[in-house]
């Protein structure tokens, strides 16, 4: 890769420069969905065990107590709060996705940005705007390397995650063009992440790592830790050493007038995106043949879907999150595809095991990422040929707001039945008329009776 000089600079000068009016009302109003999203999906993951052995680990050596971990009583100082709250909100895989990179991009910023607000006074607009300046960065950057990048074991939210973090914090901490290039080339140095470890609680450690160190970066640039001029696009920056042709275009063209946020695709169920269009024909299936028998079932669908989820051989609910074969069995045999069809015991349901194993999988690259086909051949001979061209939740086929607010009572019910979580749902559609947003993160605590 030919090095270009001026590129970090001028995305810098972009976060810098760009003022609330410059944000269209459609990337204010997708900024707010995301950040509902994202505490949906934070407060369902704030019990799971990689967070609270994470909290138990971080806890040792943290004597800060500034900032508030989602949905729990805990404080801890702000570094770590973001790292735990990346964490806890992408263990599910329930979080949102921009398709064209699949970054998941509120995992990483939103807890970056949320724990910085506890510590300096933000308000509701500039933390929207930063939001929609983080995912900007992060989606673009992304787009760069796309699609190479990921399918070689990158984790693409994880390395691209923290520019996001990192940019989103600049933003807020009011940094010149120069300082933020500095905490762009912090973050350049600590990108990192591998697909090895989806299925797995290592997952966790890069999302969350995305958020802290991105937070870290800026914090730096800001007290004056310099870093070099051309982080990203040097001769031997995070394009170079990611070794992917860059795609200029992706990275560069028409900042400011078209926004990523505006393509971002919030889940109605935890699981691998590439595995909800399958999971949408598979419910709506079983709904309208409760009593079917399924003998066997032919899956075709983006060859993303079997690079990532084409594991039928799994033994915890932890690896059920990117397993196809697992996913649509269970909506086929239950008809349902929440967190409890992603457990242990669900696993090993004996009808849900059988039938794992009665899956053909095949690839099609005329299948987009939201697409998928499916035969579902029943014990009596008859073929049922089913299809969708745009999967439930999709930018194409995206969630009411009416349904976001849904996700995350039914979430807060989960943990807490008696947790009140409309004050929050509230704030978060007011964020563009608050002067305070310190108090936005308490709101997802339970106040225990």
């Amino acid at each position: 890769m030919l090095p270009r000089q001026g590129v970090t600079p001028e995305l810098a000068r972009f976060i810098v420069d760009t003022t609330w009016d410059d944000l269209p009302d459609l990337a204010r109003h997708e900024a707010r969905r995301a950040l509902l999203n994202f505490f949906a999906v934070a407060i369902a993951g704030c019990r799971t065990q990689p967070v609270e052995l994470a909290l138990r680990t971080l806890g040792e050596f943290s004597g800060g107590r500034q900032a508030t971990i989602v949905g729990r009583p805990e404080r801890i100082d702000p570094l770590s709060a973001a790292f735990l709250n990346a964490a806890g909100a992408n263990v599910f895989d329930y979080c949102d996705t921009h398709l064209p990179t699949v970054v998941h991009p509120t995992s990483p910023l939103a807890p970056a940005l949320l724990a910085l607000s506890e510590i300096r006074c933000v308000t509701g607009p500039q933390l929207l705007l930063a939001f929609a300046l983080g995912f900007e960065i992060e989606c673009r950057i992304g787009g760069a390397i796309s699609p190479g990048h990921y399918p070689k074991g990158w984790h693409i939210t994880s390395t691209c995650g923290v520019f996001g973090s990192a940019a989103g914090a600049a933003k807020l901490l009011g940094l010149d063009v120069e300082r933020t290039v500095w905490a762009l080339g912090s973050a350049a140095t600590q990108s990192a992440g591998l697909c090895e470890c989806l299925g797995w609680p290592a997952k966790s450690v890069s999302v969350g790592n995305a958020a802290r160190n991105g937070l870290f970066s800026a914090l730096l640039a800001e007290k004056g830790f310099a870093g070099p001029p051309e982080p990203i696009a040097g001769a031997q920056g995070f394009l170079a050493a990611m070794g992917e042709p860059p795609n200029w275009a992706a990275l560069l063209d028409g900042l400011g007038e078209s926004w990523q946020v505006n393509d971002n695709s919030i889940k109605p169920y935890a699981a691998g995106f590439v595995i909800h269009p399958l999971l949408d024909l598979a419910l709506d299936w079983r709904c309208a043949h409760p009593d079917g028998a399924v003998e066997r079932i032919e899956v075709r669908g983006n060859p993303l879907l079997l690079q990532r989820t084409d594991r039928a051989d799994i033994a915890t609910g932890r690896e059920a999150q990117v397993s196809l074969q697992h996913c649509v069995a269970a909506a086929l045999v239950l008809g349902k595809a929440g967190l409890d069809q992603l457990t242990d015991a669900c696993v090993a349901d004996p009808a849900i095991k059988a039938l794992r194993g009665k899956f053909e999988c095949t690839s099609d690259e005329r299948l987009s990422t939201i697409a998928a086909e499916m035969d579902v051949w029943t014990t009596d001979g008859t073929k049922h040929a089913l299809s969708t061209q745009a999967a439930r939740g999709s930018s194409s086929n995206p969630l009411k707001d009416a349904e976001i607010e849904a996700k995350l009572r039914d979430e807060a019910r989960r943990w807490e039945p008696d947790h009140d979580i409309q004050p929050l749902i509230e704030a978060v559609w007011a964020l563009d008329r608050s002067e305070d947003v310190s108090a936005l993160l308490a709101l997802a605590v339970p106040t225990r009776r």
